[in-house]
């Protein structure tokens, strides 16, 4: 889709995002990168083994030499590991188990009426509060927010005789700027934990990182991200658009259907009927899903199991709402919304194949653990922790999602050097984590690089005709600095409180 560009010379603004463009652009397929970076490994290897380099781990006192992959035995390794390196890569299966379950949701209709219904039966005066938090949520559900909420939030601002664009600008930032936040696990929980878990193996083979992890903070994040959306929303980015006629007829905004709402009452039935069945299995001394040795939740079915319990929260009232409104009518059309979801999963799938081989030859070599010890040396012997060193990595995080637009991508390509670094450091796997979401969210509203950014221009360009990059960039910034700059706060104050950022899931480590 072609966007209009804006002219040279229109200030720094422009010139800035001219060149996150030109650089983003410049980068390889993620695929791409993962295989360089695979093959940067295994000469870096063989390098520093031909170098007899030795690292002492900070705990036992163990000499870390790096293991060489140009040799015989590298390369049978390579060979015959990389299909289990590919199956056994913790975040596919999770991902795939999940989008079965929001597959039926959405081709069923029922993320779609969900979202309309929210948003429509708000209160007058509380709708950009609700668009954003709507847009927060819809997060569990994938593209949906990007392709349902945004230009429904759009009409619904103008029907009401308000710009389109500023409730455009509510939406988006509700599913983008928070798209780390929500009162429910979603697919990027599975994905982002079992990245971490990979590659926490690198310092302690034992660690386990639940899906849950980073679920408390998150989840007290859903509000703070409203809260800051309808702040900035009403306060910054309104007064900008008074007195702007938008262009186009004012539009009516149609009510839900009847097969609809009793689809939507059917889900809400089913829905219903799992959360008490889960709190059955849950809740009670001795329930089937706690720990059957402990009798505690930690380390129990129910946190292992959570990505079983995320497909069947969407799979059963998708197909509630499915029979009641006879957008299923039998058995193979649940099965064809299955793979239709599956069959969107193809590039992704490319990525992990190599992601998978990139991050096995960083455990195998060593080269992980070296960076890592080297690292945490470097950032010791410089006095860079606590609050400087969190702050940083955030600011890190955040910039390397103006040139990579992939939350998982960035993931696998930072999580192997800092997860270990950090766990030498004595911060916990979920804890860094829960950092990289924030840095990776607050800046998806001003890159080019989100895979959504154009269809975002498109849909401005409805109301707005030279409406370009820079235009959306500049009705965004407001809110990415905003989300920056409060949601770290939250966390330096969430971690000065002590407060885990999720089940089972300490702040920190023991210090080695």
């Amino acid at each position: 889709m072609a966007v209009e560009r804006k002219p040279e010379g229109r200030g720094p603004i422009y010139r800035f995002l001219d060149f996150v463009e030109r650089a983003g652009n410049m980068l390889p397929h993620p695929a791409t990168l993962f295989a360089l970076m695979a093959c940067g490994v295994i000469a870096g290897s063989a390098v520093l083994a031909s170098l007899d380099y030795v690292a002492r781990h900070p705990t036992t006192g163990e000499a870390i030499v790096a293991v060489s992959l140009l040799n015989g035995d590298g390369l049978r390794r390579m060979v015959t590991a990389m299909v289990q390196n590919f199956t056994g890569f913790v975040p596919l299966g999770s991902v795939l188990v999940a989008m079965l379950g929001v597959g039926v949701a959405e081709g069923s209709g029922l993320i779609s009426a969900g979202l309309r219904a929210s948003v429509l039966s708000a209160p007058r005066r509380l709708i950009t509060l609700v668009v954003v938090f709507a847009g927060v949520l819809s997060n569990a559900a994938s593209e949906a927010g990007y392709v349902i909420l945004i230009p429904l939030a759009a009409i619904i601002f103008m029907a009401m005789g308000r710009h389109p664009l500023v409730g455009l600008a509510a939406a988006f930032a509700g599913v983008s700027g928070g798209y780390s936040a929500n009162l429910v696990l979603g697919l990027v929980d599975p994905l982002l934990s079992g990245i971490t878990e990979e590659v926490a193996g690198i310092i302690d083979p034992s660690y386990t990182v639940n899906p849950a992890c980073n679920y408390y903070f998150m989840a007290a994040s859903t509000f703070l991200v409203t809260i800051l959306g309808t702040w900035v929303t009403e306060r910054i980015v309104e007064p900008r658009f008074k007195g702007e006629t938008p262009q186009g007829e004012r539009p009516t905004v149609e009510a839900l259907r009847p097969e609809e709402r009793r689809g939507l009452k059917a889900a809400g039935a089913a829905t219903l009927a799992m959360t008490v069945l889960l709190i059955v299995a849950v809740v009670p001394e001795g329930a089937v899903l706690r720990n059957p040795d402990t009798g505690g939740v930690l380390q129990s079915p129910f946190l292992s199991g959570i990505v079983t319990i995320i497909f069947l929260f969407f799979l059963v009232p998708g197909i509630a709402y499915g029979i009641a409104t006879r957008s299923i009518r039998n058995d193979s059309d649940v099965i064809n919304q299955m793979g239709k979801q599956i069959s969107t999963l193809g590039m992704y799938i490319v990525l992990v194949f190599f992601a998978a081989q990139f991050v096995a030859y960083f455990a195998w070599t060593n080269v992980g653990l070296i960076t890592a010890i080297q690292g945490a040396d470097l950032l010791k012997s410089i006095g860079l922790t606590g609050v400087p060193l969190i702050l940083s990595f955030v600011v890190v995080a955040a910039l390397m999602n103006l040139m990579m637009g992939s939350a998982s991508a960035k993931w696998a390509v930072m999580a192997p050097i800092f997860v270990p670094m950090f766990m030498l450091l004595g911060y916990s796997p979920e804890l860094t984590q829960a950092a990289y979401r924030i840095g990776d969210s607050t800046t998806n509203l001003i890159t080019p690089m989100m895979s959504y950014f154009a269809l975002i221009v498109a849909f401005a360009q409805k109301y707005k005709s030279d409406c370009g990059i820079g235009t959306i960039v500049a009705l965004m910034l407001p809110y990415s600095l905003t989300f920056l700059i409060g949601w770290t706060a939250f966390l330096l104050a969430w971690m000065s409180l002590g407060i885990p950022v999720g089940p089972g899931a300490p702040l920190y480590l023991p210090a080695p």
